[in-house]
């Protein structure tokens, strides 16, 4: 098993994992019953994404990565299916 020193940054370190958690709980994702997940992952992995984030619990790393994808922009993904329906000629000058 991948040995990582452990860091806990409080949520004022970092800001980036609090915005997320703030921001599922402030549109519901986090409230309501608890259910119940369960899967093998491998140790290193779980290991690797507790030193990055600086989460401890695994349902909390749990949360905060389910969180992530839930709230994952797909400003990219538009973008690109939007090349060629915009014509050449467009004028963009102001």
């Amino acid at each position: 098993m991948l040995k990582l020193p452990h860091q806990s940054p409080t949520p004022s370190q970092n800001p980036r994992r609090q915005t997320v958690i703030d921001t599922a709980r402030r549109l519901g994702l986090l409230g309501g019953e608890n259910g119940r997940i369960g899967g093998r992952v491998q140790r290193n992995l779980v290991a690797a994404a507790k030193e990055k984030s600086g989460i401890a619990s695994d349902t909390e790393l749990l949360e905060y990565a389910l969180a992530k994808v839930a709230l994952e922009d797909d400003f990219g993904t538009k973008l690109v299916r939007r090349k060629g329906r915009i014509e050449k000629d467009i004028d963009l000058e102001f």
